[in-house]
């Protein structure tokens, strides 16, 4: 009895240590994870939207000035 009574209470506060763990450390880090992973994704958002406006007005002359200069590196690979 006196075993299974001590093996009860050592998986008592091994659950509590975890469930501690859990609820101080791990979650907050997730929310701060969170936060920072949507300001990334604004912010690539923006960035996207900035690319985009730039391709949209470059002129077309421009445009195969780029694919020739992509075609002639791609002749370099090997």
């Amino acid at each position: 009895m006196f075993i299974t009574r001590a093996i009860s209470l050592t998986n008592f506060v091994v659950a509590t240590s975890a469930l501690g763990f859990q609820v101080c450390v791990l979650y907050p880090w997730h929310k701060q994870l969170d936060d920072d992973f949507e300001a990334l994704k604004k912010e690539h958002l923006r960035v996207l939207d900035k690319v985009k406006g730039t391709a949209e007005n470059a002129s077309a002359e421009k445009r195969q000035g780029i694919r020739e200069m992509l075609g002639s590196l791609s002749r370099w690979r090997l």
